[in-house]
């Protein structure tokens, strides 16, 4: 029987080739992820690097009062530990599990090194950074100048790229925690997006019904993070040393680009 878990479940992983990956692969460790757990805190000591194929991990900057609010979120299409490679062990943002999932782990002095190579990997990372600087700066873009509604739907659309099923296990407070407004602002956009028949709601359930209705009533935000992250990682070929019969073993479960996500490795 088949492993329900493989590292090329993760984008950058499996976009590696095949001797990179092989050469990482005894040092990938498999953890859960259950929702909230925390990764890092701001000025810690990163240990780790998080490669998730199934978790969803949220990057927040926390204020001396407390208040937070999501800068990035980091799901199968990327790395949750930039700063190990940028030159930095510690950075001043959180990271927590907003979706319970799993991820690889791998340890930032391998990580190092296998970046100190200058090959696929480096490349790869350095493109992925750049993805989620675009991410970040969009977001806080996006935060000041666009209302509520069309927060949450990029919200939404982001989200549900990462996953595998149309069902987000989320509650409206904890998304006014990542929007970083009132839950008041929350339940009235996702009232009125339900009401249009884009989503369904339950306590704690969010599911997309329409994704096209959502992309009509979100800001360009999600588009232009959606199109950098194409834009940097599709020319990247997956497994492109391997013929694709002889490297079946370590294909993702799921074909590339499901569930609507970015497919970078075309």
């Amino acid at each position: 029987m088949p492993s329900l878990h493989n590292p090329s479940q993760n984008r950058l992983l499996a976009a590696l080739p095949t001797a990179e990956l092989e050469r990482l692969a005894a040092h990938l460790e498999l953890v859960p992820l259950p929702l909230g757990k925390m990764l890092y805190e701001p000025g810690t000591q990163l240990q780790h690097a998080y490669f998730p194929t199934t978790a969803i991990v949220s990057l927040h900057y926390v204020t001396e009062s407390g208040a937070s609010a999501e800068t990035a979120g980091v799901g199968n299409e990327g790395v949750v530990g930039v700063s190990l490679f940028m030159g930095g062990d510690t950075t001043t943002s959180s990271a927590v599990v907003q979706t319970a999932g799993h991820a690889y782990r791998l340890e930032r002095h391998t990580l190092k090194q296998e970046f100190d190579r200058a090959g696929s990997m480096q490349r790869l990372l350095l493109r992925y950074t750049q993805a989620l600087m675009t991410q970040m700066s969009q977001t806080a873009a996006c935060n000041r100048h666009h209302s509520v509604e069309q927060q949450l739907c990029r919200w939404l659309l982001l989200t549900h790229d990462r996953v595998s099923t149309r069902e987000l296990v989320i509650t409206q407070e904890l998304i006014a925690g990542m929007l970083g407004v009132r839950r008041e602002g929350v339940t009235e956009a996702a009232g009125n997006l339900q009401r249009a028949g884009f989503i369904s709601y339950r306590r704690g359930h969010i599911s997309v019904l329409d994704r096209a209705g959502l992309e009509s009533r979100a800001c360009e935000c999600y588009a232009v993070v959606r199109k950098e992250l194409n834009r940097l990682l599709s020319d990247e070929q997956y497994r492109r040393d391997v013929p694709a019969a002889a490297d079946s073993r370590t294909r993702p479960t799921q074909p590339r680009g499901a569930g609507g996500g970015p497919d970078f490795a075309r």
